[in-house]
């Protein structure tokens, strides 16, 4: 049985996973939540504490990371990410998964695959590339250290700038295209984000890729979502740079897990929204 440490437990995507794991997965003898604050079910600590009073894991599944601010905040994921490899050494931990952001893709339409050149074309991707490269180069200097998966994650439901529309309730804003339709891109449901993490954490090391994205295997129209949570949408011309379409090749995760169905389903990701979201509405 595996023992999982969870870092960034009070974030929003931690706080979301808490929800989904409210009764601990079979798959983990132990499940530990982590954060710089206590909560009710949550360990204190953070950077620079003594790692002695912390659990030993078999897996740290590092949710923590910084999604605004400027380059010095931004920065913060590489320490972040560069701690919990440090701290698994610590815990006798042989995995650690990584978030990491379908942002580090340079924008284009076509199904991105992981073996695609990267060229983030925002600071938010810049950061989290500099993260995966700073994950990479600590691997280098530690070949008898943890396994490590840089989990490049689609638009979460419930975590993305969409549901947090949906979350303060009323009309939606979508950008019109010249074919009158939205936005498409590809979500990630907090139900297939669980299943993922569990068989990254477990699956023989022969098949635990070193990156991944999660996804549902074909991206999701936004007017959809808004749509099945019985909201009104009210368009806006899309401005010239704007792409209607983002999508992930999911392959690799598909082989692992078998295809991440209710991430490509609108009523799906409005019902996990609606389980685990922040206002569960």
């Amino acid at each position: 049985m595996t023992r999982a440490l969870v870092l960034g437990s009070t974030g929003r995507l931690g706080r979301i996973m808490r929800r989904v794991w409210a009764t601990p997965p079979d798959a983990f003898s132990a499940l530990h939540w982590i954060a710089r604050k206590p909560e009710p079910g949550v360990t204190a600590w953070q950077p620079g504490d003594p790692t002695g009073a912390l659990p030993r894991a078999d897996v740290i599944i590092a949710l923590w990371g910084v999604t605004a601010g400027d380059e010095d905040t931004l920065a913060l994921n590489s320490t972040l990410a560069t701690t919990a490899m440090d701290l698994a050494l610590d815990l006798g931990a042989s995995r650690v998964l990584h978030c990491s952001s379908a942002a580090v893709y340079p924008g284009t339409s076509d199904p991105l695959e992981e073996t695609d050149d990267t060229d983030p074309p925002r600071p938010y991707g810049a950061a989290k590339l500099a993260m995966e490269e700073a994950v990479q180069a600590w691997v280098q200097d530690h070949p008898n250290g943890p396994m490590t998966c840089l989990m490049r994650l689609a638009n979460v439901a419930g975590a993305d700038s969409l549901f947090a529309s949906l979350d303060r309730g009323g009309p939606v804003t979508l950008d019109q295209f010249a074919d009158d339709h939205g936005p498409q891109r590809s979500y990630l449901a907090p139900q297939d984000f669980a299943r993922a993490l569990i068989d990254l954490s477990t699956c023989p090391d022969r098949y635990f890729p070193p990156v991944v994205n999660l996804a549902g295997p074909r991206p999701v129209a936004m007017e959809a979502i808004v749509r099945a949570a019985e909201r009104q949408v009210i368009w806006q011309p899309a401005p010239d740079n704007a792409l209607q379409c983002v999508s992930l090749d999911t392959g690799r995760i598909t082989r692992l897990s078998g295809e991440l169905v209710a991430s490509s389903d609108a009523g799906s990701l409005v019902a996990n929204w609606r389980d685990w979201g922040e206002t569960r509405q």
